[in-house]
């Protein structure tokens, strides 16, 4: 299948640099291209996108902000935000509205084209450790949120326990050796967290532990 590809940056050189690397790729093509997040709501409205590759920082509409306009679209473009430093502000925004995965502006082109495949299948790029230090750096503002305590309340003991190491950072490899399980079962069982929870990826399990409460930022 051939990932279709949106392009959102303000700076028209950077988009260009993208697009060849992008059509490059044989399972890849690019079917549209915007200047900023406004464009961006209006390009989708009229083309069918799996992947867009977000700058955060862009004038009229940033790119923080058209994720979330998407997401209340319950459009299915994934959103890969592109940030210049991974203790942004805008990142942390980023994954609260949304976003998929993000990666420095810098990242060698295999790792954007990585993160276009992975998020495409429907997976999240950013490692839970590099999570974790965004959301500790930021998430000290963030209100538990009760209507988010009566969803985790659904969780069976198991599955708190492996959300809550998911949340710690560690891999599902990790996990089952911590509580000696094997790893199709720690998949299991996270594959529940997601379903119960109503999460796209393990990168919004995450996000759903600090928002809860489950996981607290050092003081």
């Amino acid at each position: 299948m051939t990932i279709r590809v949106v392009l959102v940056d303000d700076q028209e050189l950077v988009r260009a640099g993208f697009a060849m690397m992008v059509s490059a790729q044989d399972d890849m093509e690019v079917v549209g291209q915007a200047g900023d997040g406004r464009q961006a709501l209006a390009l989708l409205g009229a083309v069918e996108a799996d992947v867009v590759v977000m700058d955060l920082r862009m004038p009229t509409m940033d790119g923080v902000e058209a994720t979330r306009a998407l997401q209340a679209r319950g459009e299915l473009p994934r959103v890969v935000a592109l940030t210049t430093f991974d203790t942004d502000e805008d990142a942390f925004a980023a994954l609260q509205a949304g976003a998929s995965a993000f990666l420095l502006k810098n990242s060698p082109p295999d790792e954007l084209l990585g993160a276009i495949r992975v998020v495409a299948a429907g997976d999240s790029v950013v490692a839970p450790r590099v999570t974790r230090k965004l959301l500790d750096r930021f998430a000290g503002r963030l209100v538990p949120d009760q209507r988010l305590r009566e969803r985790f309340a659904a969780l069976t003991d198991r599955e708190r326990e492996v959300l809550g190491l998911v949340a710690e950072g560690l891999s599902n490899q990790e996990i089952a050796a911590r509580l000696f399980l094997s790893e199709s079962t720690v998949k299991s069982h996270f594959g529940r967290v997601l379903l119960k929870l109503d999460l796209r990826d393990r990168v919004h399990a995450v996000v759903f532990a600090y928002e809860t409460g489950l996981v607290r930022p050092p003081s």
